[in-house]
């Protein structure tokens, strides 16, 4: 079979070849005669300056040119049809070009998707395939302008057996910079081997409703933690040389009543709310590490949908942030104009609008001509300038440029693919960042770390001790074998116990969710899958339960009204606690659950989230002691859907209990606090802090605060902690958060030992917004408070910032 594939990508390669004839004499040294004009031309002289070269190209191409550099094809099987060029490309827009390939041959799947492709493995194959691609872009168009191949890539790059990582909402629970930093360059290593040039990652968005499918895909709710993950993950990615493209700009993930599918809208946030929480993570990132793409969200604000907003799309991102990629909408953004929001006549004018607004792109799972034909319309008839259609393609040329595409189009050595593609070395950087994500909520009497001398027999139930597909996304790679937990701890134990396995009961029952409102009695098969495990559990030692969501449970269009476990796995729990066993609860899920009971009986939790492949090689080693979790929640657990919203950072009072008595105290009507705060964590071990050194004690606006305390591991194994410091602004103009995170490192400290953690805080950390909405930092005291949580503080000192 194999023999036969590469056959038939020779017989391709050659058939390019072939019809390229005319155009083999375009490759110089030094150059390529992409317009095949027989010179060097500006844009071709990789000696001149970038915008000589952009300006030069547009000057020598048609609207049919250009038009094309402004919309995507979705790849094979998506909207593609042909794996590779065939005779009716000729035919076809993109014989003029084509701005982007999005996905192409990566053999994407998932329980949505499927397009798998002969060309995605062995990776090399996959380079030459992507290579003979571009061949023709270049040597088959008039022009040659090379195509950025795009891709996702939020927990690991989307393609065929690419290196996986945990969930983002994991990868925000290690608070691991530095670690963060090379899981972005392994996603850009990797994408550029096999040929893509731009990788839709990280998603920027502050997950504030627990009740949203998508908390599992970003990294916390906190802004300033958001900007200082996805900053590391945008340098990796970009230090490899491909362009990384921030995700949703803007408001997008605080969907009315947390709703997701196709009601995926009317954000109601504040405009200061807004650029505190949902623009600083983009502001930050793109001022300090500079991304080359923005996704532009299909939400509205304020009655404005963001894709058809001049505002959004330039005024800010463009004129105050100073971003200079290319903005590329997200599916069907533009389409939703005419379609959801109903701002605009028809599509067309929904192009119109969005191209004036700064969109330089568009997506959607359509073909490329559906937006491309509108738009060439739009400028014969006038209603499109010239100017600004020279604006919008120049963006993406410019990007283009900054990729080295009109330098080296092709992947240079395609061979090498398979020896830097899912080596040992990322494959050990992928399980060391599953090792750092996971969190331990509760260890009542250290019931953990388990001891195999004390707990020989192990029972293993729970819906998820045998599921996998948590590990496989729409957005992540495919088909890498994954390790379930009942296998981990089996292979974890070996011959030195017995580890034996019930399932317990379903993911869900036959009538969720209508069922977390109306209960519905077992049916005879749940009693029976239950009772099997309870009797199972009289001849162990200790229980593990795994429980929580699979893929078909929380993700995108996947948001929920209620947040307990689902089905009758609380049932479980309660029968198993019932057995006077230990029981250890470990949750594989996407966002936070209110497991109120399960806090109050089960004596030991550990919050694994969505990990990658290896997730159940380090549960055991977690459960067993080998890794001391040490990972802390990068958003809160409240106790009930009824609480939402329920947040850190909130404004002064906001979230405060409710009083019994005294002044407006008449009773007590609600259930009040976080089940788990921002920044909460436990560890096998205990740190103690000391030494709070805050220098200068009095300063002006401008200057640079630093701030040092010490850390010492008091207890008796090896672990991580993650030191936090929040800064509170003690008297404003207007009201600012109750404090703000401001700075955390996670350090590594062996027993009795004590480490120096330095902060430097910045103008820009001690701004607010002012009645006129600058950003100002007022003068007036500012306290620094260092803890091991929002609500864990364990040393407080001011400072001043003069008049």
């Amino acid at each position: 079979m194999r023999k036969k594939n590469n056959l038939l990508l020779l017989l391709a390669i050659c058939a390019v070849q072939g019809a390229s004839a005319q155009s083999k004499d375009i490759y110089h040294k030094g150059w390529i005669d992409f317009n095949k004009n027989g010179k060097k031309d500006v844009f071709e002289d990789p000696q001149q300056p970038i915008d000589k070269r952009v300006t030069d190209l547009l000057s020598q191409m048609t609207v049919e040119e250009k038009t094309c550099q402004m919309a995507t094809l979705y790849g094979y099987k998506r909207v593609l049809k042909d794996e590779m060029p065939v005779p009716n490309w000729k035919n076809e827009v993109w014989k003029d070009g084509i701005a982007n390939i999005d996905e192409e041959l990566n053999s994407l799947t998932s329980y949505t998707d499927n397009a798998q492709s002969q060309y995605s493995f062995p990776y090399s194959k996959h380079a030459e395939a992507i290579n003979t691609i571009q061949h023709w872009f270049v040597e088959q168009t008039r022009i040659g302008i090379p195509v950025d191949f795009t891709n996702e890539g939020i927990h690991g790059l989307n393609h065929d057996r690419a290196t996986s990582l945990p969930a983002p909402i994991g990868i925000g629970s290690t608070w691991d910079k530095n670690l963060v930093r090379q899981a972005g360059q392994t996603v850009g290593r990797e994408a550029k081997a096999l040929g893509y040039t731009n990788i839709y990652a990280p998603i920027l968005d502050p997950a504030r409703d627990q009740r949203w499918g998508r908390v599992v895909e970003c990294y916390g709710e906190d802004p300033f933690h958001i900007a200082e993950m996805g900053k590391q993950m945008v340098l990796g990615i970009q230090e490899e040389g491909v362009a990384a493209t921030l995700k949703h700009f803007a408001v997008y993930s605080v969907p009315k009543g947390g709703r997701d599918g196709n009601a995926r809208t009317d954000p109601h946030v504040a405009p200061r709310e807004m650029y505190q929480i949902y623009l600083y993570p983009f502001r930050r990132v793109i001022q300090e590490a500079h991304p080359l793409g923005v996704m532009s969200s299909y939400n509205d604000w304020d009655g404005v949908p963001i894709t058809g907003s001049h505002y959004f799309l330039t005024e800010l991102l463009r004129e105050k942030f100073g971003f200079n990629g290319y903005v590329v909408s997200d599916s069907e953004a533009a389409e939703f104009l005419y379609s959801k929001h109903h701002v605009a006549e028809d599509y067309k004018e929904a192009v119109r609008q969005v191209v004036e607004a700064g969109l330089n792109v568009r997506t959607n799972f359509t073909m490329p001509q559906t937006y491309i034909m509108p738009l060439r319309e739009l400028i014969k008839e006038g209603k499109l300038s010239m100017k600004t259609i020279d604006s919008r393609v120049g963006d993406v040329l410019r990007v283009k440029f900054k990729l080295g595409l009109f330098d080296n189009p092709y992947v240079a050595d395609p061979k090498a693919a398979d020896k830097i593609v899912h080596t040992a070395a990322s494959t050990a950087m992928g399980l060391e960042l599953n090792r750092e994500s996971m969190v331990l909520l509760k260890n009542e009497n250290n019931l953990l770390p388990l001891d195999l001398n004390k707990t020989k027999r192990i029972l293993v139930t729970g819906p998820l001790a045998e599921e996998t597909n948590y590990a496989i996304s729409r957005y992540g790679p495919s088909h890498n074998p994954v390790t379930s937990v009942l296998k981990g701890i089996q292979d974890y134990v070996g011959d030195k116990g017995l580890v034996v396995g019930a399932k317990g009961c379903d993911i869900i029952d036959a009538t969720w969710p209508e069922s977390e409102l109306i209960e519905t009695p077992l049916t005879d098969k749940e009693q029976i899958e239950i009772n099997n495990a309870v009797n199972q559990a009289k001849n162990v030692d200790v229980i593990i339960a795994v429980v929580g969501e699979d893929a078909k449970r929380v993700g995108e269009s996947l948001s929920r009204t209620g947040l307990g476990l689902p089905g009758r796995q609380l049932k479980l729990i309660q029968a198993l606690q019932a057995t006077g066993k230990p029981v250890i609860m470990v949750m594989i899920n996407g966002q936070p659950l209110t497991i109120n009971w399960e806090n109050r009986y089960v004596p030991a939790i550990l919050e694994a989230w969505f990990p990658g492949p290896e997730s159940g090689k380090v549960i055991a080693e977690t459960l067993f002691g080998d890794n001391n979790p040490g990972g802390k929640l990068p958003i809160t657990f409240p106790k009930t859907v009824g609480q939402i919203e329920l947040n850190f950072p909130f404004k002064p009072a906001s979230q405060a209990d409710q009083p019994t008595s005294g002044p407006n105290g008449y009773g007590k009507t609600s259930v009040n606090g976080a089940l788990y705060p921002f920044g909460y964590g436990l560890s096998y071990t205990t740190f103690a802090y000391s030494n709070l050194q805050v220098t200068p004690s009095m300063a002006n606006s401008q200057a640079d605060i630093q701030v040092s305390v010490q850390v010492t591991n008091t207890g008796k194994v090896k672990g991580d902690d993650v030191v936090q410091l929040y800064l509170k602004d003690k008297v404003s103009s207007v009201t600012t958060y109750e404090f703000d995170l401001r700075g955390f490192e996670r350090v590594k400290l062996a027993p009795g030992e004590t480490k120096t953690v330095n902060f430097t805080l910045h103008p820009d950390d001690l701004a607010l917004l002012d009645k006129n909405m600058n950003w100002t930092v007022e003068p007036g005291a500012f306290e620094v408070m260092i803890g091991s949580s929002s609500e864990d503080i364990k040393l407080k000192q001011e400072f001043v910032i003069e008049q």
